[in-house]
Parts: structure tokens; sequence; C-alpha cells
């Protein structure tokens, strides 16, 4: 089992920055990809940026040039740097991170969720 718990989130007004944070416990030698998605009321969830498990780095194109994933694997922690906010970008913010079961199989495990809202 892997445990996910989010930081981060809060109101900031439009143009504003957030990081988020996500940080790892229990069988983290299984992950092999994590993630960042997001909810809005009334929208399916959608992926923002991932880490695929080649390293390859994926963004939604609505965010492309304003926000940042990366990791730090010394403190089994991926981070979501978010520049130029816009009120489209309010939803809540899921961690997402994949673990190997093994036999072909895996399993997304997720973080708790963490409230981003763009207002001024």
């Amino acid at each position: 089992q892997v445990q996910l718990v989010e930081s981060g989130g809060g109101l900031v007004q439009p143009g504003g920055s957030l990081r988020l944070s996500c940080a790892a416990s229990g069988n983290i030698f299984s992950i092999y990809a994590m993630g960042w998605y997001r909810q809005a009321p009334e929208k399916q969830r959608e992926l923002v940026a991932g880490i695929a498990g080649d390293g390859t780095i994926n963004y939604v194109d609505s965010v492309k040039g304003r926000f940042t994933i990366s990791r730090d694997n010394a403190k089994n922690t991926v981070y979501l740097q978010m520049n130029s906010l816009k009120p489209e970008d309010t939803a809540v913010y899921y961690c997402n991170m994949k673990g190997y079961l093994g036999s072909g199989s895996s399993k997304d495990y997720w973080g708790q969720g963490t409230q981003v809202t763009v207002s001024s």
C-alpha cells in the first residue's frame, strides 16, 4: 500500500502562484508513475500533469507554460508549481501515483485532494 498526503492548496488572486506537494509513504518502491489531476464542479476529473515511468512529462494544453511538475526522490514527494493562475484553474487537485503490483497489474493511489481557488 501507498499513502499520499497533499498540501499547498488555498485561495489566490488571478496571476498568482501556488505550489502543491504530495508526499508518499509505504510501499514507495512500487511507484512507477505519478501525476496531478483536478476536478472542477460539475466537470470530469482531468489529468493536469504527469511523469511517466520513463520520465516523460506531459501537461494538459491549458496549463502548458504555466505549471511545472517535478519530483524529489529523496523526499518521496511530487510537486506542482502553478504560476499565472486563472479563475478557470479553480478545482480540487488530486495527487495520483501508480504502483506496480506484479504480474502485469498496477494500482492507482490517490491523495485526499486539496482545494485551489483562484479569485479576486
